[in-house]
C-alpha cells in the first residue's frame, strides 16, 4: 500500500498529462469523425443536386432544341414562304414590262411621255422590290433568331425561379408549348400586316434616292452598292427612332389576338386559346431586343453583308460585257428585279440566310443574348 501510495505521489502528475492527453486526443477523434460524417453526408448531398442539376439542365437542352427545330423547320421556312408570296404580289411589275414590251411591237401605241413614266415606274420598283426583299429577308431571320434566344432564357428562368424540382418542364407547366408557338406564330406579322407600310416607306425612300438617277445614266457596281445602301439607309431613318420595329412585332398581345381571330374566323372571339399576359411579355422583351443599340449594329452589318453579295453576283452575271465605266441604269432593272427571287428562297436554300448565320457578329450578338438578357419583373 506505500509502496502503491509512494508510486501515486511520484507520478500523479505525469498520470495527470497522460489523461489529459488521451481525453484530449479523444475529443479531437470524435471531432473529426463527426466532421468527416458530416463532409460525406454534404458530399452525398451535393451529389445528389448535381444529379438533379445535370438531369434539369438536360431537360432544358432538350426543350431548347425543340424550339430550335420547331423554329428551323416550320417557322422560318414557312414565314418565308409566306414573306415571299407577298413580296411578289404586292411589288408584280409584269404589269409594266407588259406595256413596254406593247410599245416596242407597235410604235404608236405609247407616247414618248408614257414611255418614260412606265421607264420611270420601273425604275423606281425595280429597287424598291430589291430593298424590300433584302430587309425584309434579313429582318425576319434575325427575328426569329431573337424569338429563339428569348424562349431558351424564359426556360431557364421558369426553373431557377419556380421550384427546385425538375418536374416544372413538363408541358403542362405555365410555359407551354402552345405558348411558344403563339410567340413563334408572330414571325407571320411582317407578312400579314406590316407589308404593305414597309412596302410604301421603301419605295418612297427609293424615289428620294433616284430622283437624280437618269435612265441612260452609266451605273458602274460601285454606284449600284452605295445606291442600295443608301434606299435602306433612307428607309430605316424615315420614322422616329427605330420605328421599323413596328413592322415585325404587334404592338401588344390584345390587338394581335383579335387581328388573328378575325383574320381566321372573320369575326371577334375572346375565347381564343392565348395565355395574352404572358405573350405580351415576350413580345415586350422582344422590342427592348430589337431596339438596343447591339441589335441595330447586327442589322446593319447583316444589311451590308447582303449587298455586297447581291452586288457581286450582279458582277458575275456583267462579267465581260461590263465596262469598268458601268452599263446604262434601263439595262441593270431587269436583272435587279429577278435578284430578289434568291433572296427569299427557301432558308434551307438561301445563300444569304447561310451568310449572315455564319456572321461572326450576328453569333456573337445571340450568344450574349442567351447569357445576359435582362430578367423581367
Amino acid at each position: 500500500m506505500l509502496s502503491l501510495r509512494d508510486f501515486w505521489s511520484r507520478h500523479r502528475r505525469k498520470v495527470f498529462v497522460a489523461l489529459g492527453v488521451f481525453g484530449s486526443g479523444y475529443v479531437i477523434y470524435k471531432l473529426y469523425d463527426d466532421h468527416r460524417r458530416r463532409i460525406s453526408d454534404l458530399d452525398k448531398q451535393l451529389e445528389g443536386e448535381r444529379q438533379v442539376d445535370e438531369l434539369i439542365q438536360a431537360q432544358l437542352q432538350t426543350h431548347f432544341e425543340n424550339i430550335q427545330s420547331i423554329s428551323d423547320t416550320t417557322t422560318l421556312p414557312y414565314a418565308m414562304q409566306y414573306l415571299r408570296s407577298r413580296i411578289l404580289e404586292e411589288l408584280d411589275l409584269s404589269h409594266l414590262t407588259h406595256k413596254l414590251m406593247q410599245g416596242k411591237g407597235q410604235s404608236n401605241a405609247l407616247t414618248s411621255k408614257e414611255k418614260l413614266e412606265l421607264w420611270e415606274g420601273l425604275k423606281v420598283l425595280s429597287f424598291t422590290r430589291i430593298a424590300s426583299s433584302l430587309w425584309s429577308m434579313t429582318m425576319l431571320y434575325l427575328y426569329v433568331r431573337a424569338q429563339v434566344n428569348i424562349l431558351g432564357r424564359h426556360l431557364y428562368l421558369e426553373i431557377s425561379r419556380g421550384s427546385e424540382s425538375y418536374q416544372l418542364l413538363d408541358e403542362s407547366d405555365s410555359f407551354s408549348r402552345h405558348g411558344r408557338q403563339d410567340f413563334l406564330a408572330t414571325a407571320d406579322y411582317l407578312s400579314a400586316y406590316g407589308i404593305n407600310t414597309l412596302i410604301m416607306n421603301m419605295q418612297n425612300a427609293a424615289m428620294g434616292v433616284l430622283k437624280e438617277k437618269q435612265l441612260g445614266d452609266l451605273f458602274s457596281m460601285v454606284q449600284l452598292h452605295e445606291t442600295i445602301i443608301q434606299i435602306l439607309e433612307s428607309f430605316m431613318s424615315i420614322g422616329g427612332p427605330n420605328y421599323w420595329i413596328g413592322y415585325l412585332v404587334p404592338e401588344n398581345a390584345i390587338a394581335y389576338r383579335q387581328m388573328m381571330v378575325m383574320s381566321a374566323k372573320g369575326f371577334d372571339d375572346s375565347s381564343i386559346l392565348m395565355d395574352v399576359g404572358k405573350l405580351e411579355q415576350l413580345m415586350s422583351e422582344t422590342r427592348m431586343v430589337l431596339s438596343s443599340p447591339d441589335f441595330r449594329n447586327t442589322v446593319e452589318i447583316s444589311l451590308k453583308k447582303v449587298v455586297d453579295l447581291l452586288v457581286d453576283d450582279i458582277s458575275v452575271q456583267l462579267e465581260g460585257i461590263c465596262p469598268p465605266s458601268g452599263v446604262p441604269l434601263a439595262k441593270l432593272l431587269p436583272r435587279i428585279t429577278q435578284l430578289s427571287l434568291p433572296l427569299l428562297e427557301e432558308p434551307s436554300d438561301n445563300k444569304f440566310i447561310r451568310t449572315i448565320a455564319g456572321l461572326p457578329e450576328v453569333e456573337l450578338f445571340y450568344t450574349l443574348l442567351h447569357a445576359n438578357m435582362p430578367i423581367p419583373p
